[in-house]
């Protein structure tokens, strides 16, 4: 039996057990990740140099693609190593930063997914009010807040998960650390412990999510009223994809942490957390930047001004 105290490291799971399938793996996560970060750092840089870009909408963009810069440099760097060098270990300190990284990243994309929704709520049903309810000191306060709320959310669980006594080994069936596997190591019989702050973090995002239905119900009901065919369709070309990728990231975030033991496996466990913690992060540039053509046209500008440099 061990404990907390003298675990030195964890073990992380491999996903596979052939170096063959190891190198792919490699490369697949290695392709997602350079995908992520160019398209991402492509949209932040655009909205940092091009000035008629700095609107609620496109400040928010700037914001939820840090986050998902965020996400994407915390979890697979590591899983790349393990799958080049076939191993498998990851230092306590550095799953601790994992975790705690992980879930502020995390929080603050839900938080600002949920802003997103209240900006498009109110230039679609309340657009006399735009300027005054989305000012730039009120869209201001309101990424700090998704950043401080993250941040808050992420020092909560990592202290309270690590905090736990540990005696069931030190193998985690997932290729980051992820809280639902390392609670599986304690030998704490706190169950109230273990699952208050989970509790608590189901419910706010259980919120952010019937905030956002709510939000488009609205929405929908003011499309519905749009006399022109083109402007109820370039309504709901923007709308309907954030609020996919919002479900998807949402009912498979909740379910890796609510769904029975009984159902539980790693391939599954693995499936899952793919799903919510690095398909958001590669296909929100494509899906709220990339499809607008505000920021194609300063995409292009970059670019061309990039090769004149070069």
């Amino acid at each position: 039996m061990s404990n907390s105290s003298s675990i030195s490291h964890f073990l992380l799971l491999p996903l596979s057990d052939t170096r063959q399938l190891q190198l792919l793996h490699f490369c697949l996560f290695l392709g997602i990740s350079l995908a992520a970060l160019l398209a991402n750092g492509l949209i932040i840089s655009t909205i940092a140099c091009g000035h008629h870009l700095h609107t609620p909408m496109f400040f928010f963009l700037l914001n939820l693609a840090l986050t998902d810069l965020g996400c994407i440099c915390t979890t697979v760097p590591k899983a790349m190593h393990n799958s080049l060098w076939d191993t498998r270990n990851i230092s306590y300190a550095g799953c601790a930063a994992q975790v705690f990284l992980f879930i502020f990243f995390l929080g603050s994309e839900l938080s600002l997914l949920t802003i997103m929704c209240y900006d498009r709520y109110v230039s679609i049903c309340k657009p006399l009010h735009y300027e005054t309810l989305l000012g730039s000191r009120a869209c201001a306060h309101m990424a700090a807040a998704a950043w401080a709320s993250g941040f808050l959310n992420a020092l909560m669980h990592t202290a309270n998960t690590f905090s736990l006594p540990l005696c069931q080994g030190n193998a985690l069936d997932q290729f980051f650390c992820e809280v639902p596997q390392i609670l599986k190591l304690s030998c704490s019989k706190s169950n109230l412990r273990k699952l208050g702050l989970l509790g608590i973090s189901i419910c706010l995002s259980f919120g952010c999510f019937v905030f956002i239905v709510f939000s488009y119900v609205q929405i929908f009901r003011a499309v519905q009223r749009i006399p022109s065919e083109q402007g109820r369709h370039k309504a709901f070309s923007t709308c309907l994809p954030h609020l996919a990728v919002v479900s998807l990231f949402i009912s498979t975030a909740t379910f890796t942490y609510l769904k029975p033991p009984s159902i539980s496996s790693p391939s599954l466990d693995l499936a899952l957390s793919v799903l919510y913690s690095v398909v958001p992060p590669a296909l929100n540039p494509l899906i709220y930047s990339l499809r607008n053509q505000e920021i194609k046209a300063a995409v292009g500008i970059v670019m061309v001004g990039l090769f004149k440099k070069l």
